[in-house]
């Protein structure tokens, strides 16, 4: 490929893990209600150009969102194994839009990628890598603020739904 260019560079990354004494199901529960899932009506606003009707109803939504979520766990039968795990893209598009209007490429990590996990002992805990130090890599003063203030709402949506 004459025409491509490749680089790489290593960045720093917090990983953060929250564990809970709670039934996995129980913490599951207590997520999605804390986190209701986007409302996908909001997207086909934007389509239509409703962008100034869009801004209202994001304006109105929880700090951090559920976007999606996939069975990890599952994956695990193709090995055998069995174990619950659910992976989540939590966040929130103004909160993204206010972090890529300064940086497209902070759109690669908008929304956050969370893992309820349980371990074999029965032991329940969310992973994911700290918004601000992924974000950081940009040096974007206007992206660290808004990273700062997802880490602070996320962080506090998850020990909500652990505890």
């Amino acid at each position: 490929m004459a025409n491509a260019l490749y680089s790489t560079r290593a960045i720093t990354v917090e990983h953060v893990t929250i564990s809970s004494t709670k039934p996995f199901e129980e913490v599951q529960a207590k997520l999605a209600t804390l986190a209701p899932r986007i409302d996908d009506g909001i997207f086909a606003l934007l389509r239509y150009g409703e962008s100034t009707r869009a801004l209202r109803e994001l304006e109105a939504c929880p700090p951090v969102t559920i976007f999606g979520q996939r069975d990890h766990g599952a994956l695990l039968a193709v090995a055998g194994l069995t174990r619950r795990s659910i992976q989540y893209d939590i966040g929130n598009p103004l909160t993204a839009s206010k972090m890529t209007r300064h940086q497209l490429s902070a759109g690669l990590y908008a929304p956050i990628r969370v893992l309820l996990r349980e371990d074999d002992d029965g032991g329940v805990a969310f992973e994911y890598d700290r918004p601000a130090s992924v974000f950081g890599q940009f040096g974007s003063d206007n992206v660290d603020t808004v990273a700062k203030q997802l880490d602070r709402d996320l962080r506090a949506l998850l020990e909500a739904a652990a505890a």
